[in-house]
C-alpha cells in the first residue's frame, strides 16, 4: 500500500542531533532528514553532489570560497568535492537528497559521523 512522508515532521521527531536518516528512495538515491544543531566538520563528498533543504531553522554551510546562510525553505547543492562544514546556532532540520555511495563525513571521521546502517534505521 502506498504510504506518503512528511519530511517536517520526520525531522522533527528524531532525538538525536546530526545522525541523518532515509526517509525515501529514489534510483540511486537517498532522501534523509536530520536535526542539526552546533557544527559537523569540514569535510567533502568526492564524488557526489549534496543538496540540504531547510525544513525549520537556520543553516549556515561554510565554504573554502565564503559561506551561504540557508533558512527555512531554501535550497543549496555542495558540489562533488567542495569541502564544507554545515554549521546550525540553533536547532535545524533539514532534508538532504544524496547518492546511496555518499558517505556522511565524507573524507573526515568523528565522533558524529553515522554509518548507512545507522541512518537506515526506523524513525
Amino acid at each position: 500500500m502506498p504510504h506518503t512522508v512528511t519530511p517536517a515532521a520526520a525531522a522533527a521527531a528524531l532525538t538525536e542531533l546530526w545522525s541523518p536518516r532515509v526517509i525515501a528512495e529514489l534510483d540511486d538515491s537517498y532522501v534523509k532528514v536530520a536535526k542539526l544543531q552546533g557544527t559537523l566538520a569540514w569535510h567533502s563528498h568526492e564524488h557526489e553532489d549534496e543538496l540540504f533543504f531547510v525544513l525549520h531553522g537556520k543553516l549556515r554551510i561554510e565554504l573554502e570560497s565564503g559561506a551561504v546562510d540557508l533558512a527555512a525553505g531554501d535550497l543549496f547543492v555542495v558540489p562533488k568535492g567542495v569541502r564544507h562544514n554545515p554549521i546550525a546556532d540553533e536547532e535545524c532540520h533539514v532534508m538532504l537528497v544524496e547518492r546511496k555511495s555518499t558517505l556522511h563525513t565524507g573524507d573526515e571521521i568523528t565522533d558524529r559521523t553515522r554509518g548507512l546502517s545507522d541512518q537506515l534505521r526506523p524513525l
